[in-house]
């Protein structure tokens, strides 16, 4: 009978959240596409742009990196470097440079020790723990009907809600950060901006689409615990 309700649970839930996070990564392809046809006046590659950016910001240590992939941009602060992808390194396209200054957005935020991206440091160790065990835990509770299992299980996966509920400013405030500098330093025009814009939108859309499934899966497993409360 859990599963059964886990299964209900799951549609009335999760199910709709699941479609809105289609819905959102959708988005981001449909503008990525766009604005990728779309070449900046300036002719600089997202690679130069993200080299200017961060020289002007005193972060010539860090470097800027090719790697594989499609959308698999990213700053990783242990290495140092920021890397972008095939569709991006050498693209002068809009939604390139749009993507590569909020990566060195990123960059800048780990430089200035912004609050928001220590508080979601300290959290990953938990999150992670919570990422790769907390179903499992939840599940094993379930089927041996034993409850402080299961609720340590849904405390492991609230870690994760927090830590993707403090990542929503930093990934906003990179994205704010990405379309002042490009304006700021003349690199987009005002007509260009709006177009980088609507490409960090959409990608930020994924971030509120993945908490509101990891919430909606929370609230699942909290009416399971408190459903077997009841029966018993």
């Amino acid at each position: 009978m859990p599963f059964f309700y886990m299964d209900y649970w799951y549609l009335v839930l999760v199910v709709p959240t699941i479609i809105i996070a289609l819905f959102a990564q959708f988005r981001v392809n449909s503008a990525f596409r766009k604005y990728s046809a779309h070449q900046s006046r300036i002719g600089f590659s997202a690679a130069e742009v993200t080299r200017r950016i961060l020289d002007s910001n005193g972060l010539y240590n860090v470097k800027v990196e090719r790697v594989s992939g499609r959308l698999t941009d990213h700053y990783d602060p242990k290495a140092n470097v920021i890397r972008l992808s095939e569709s991006v390194y050498d693209s002068s396209s809009i939604a390139a440079i749009g993507v590569a200054a909020h990566e060195a957005g990123h960059a800048v935020q780990y430089a200035e020790k912004y609050l928001p991206i220590k508080l979601r440091n300290s959290i990953i160790p938990i999150a992670s723990l919570g990422t790769n065990l907390a179903p499992f835990i939840i599940i094993f509770g379930l089927l041996l009907s034993f409850e402080p299992l299961i609720w340590t299980g849904i405390i492991l996966y609230s870690a994760i809600a927090l830590f993707q509920l403090v990542t929503l400013p930093v990934e906003f405030n990179a994205s704010g950060r990405a379309i002042n500098t490009l304006s700021s330093m003349a690199i987009l025009q005002p007509d260009e901006i709006s177009g980088a814009r609507r490409v960090l939108s959409a990608a930020a859309l994924t971030y509120v689409a993945a908490l509101l499934t990891t919430l909606a899966n929370l609230l699942r497993f909290i009416l399971l615990a408190s459903r077997g409360n009841r029966r018993r």
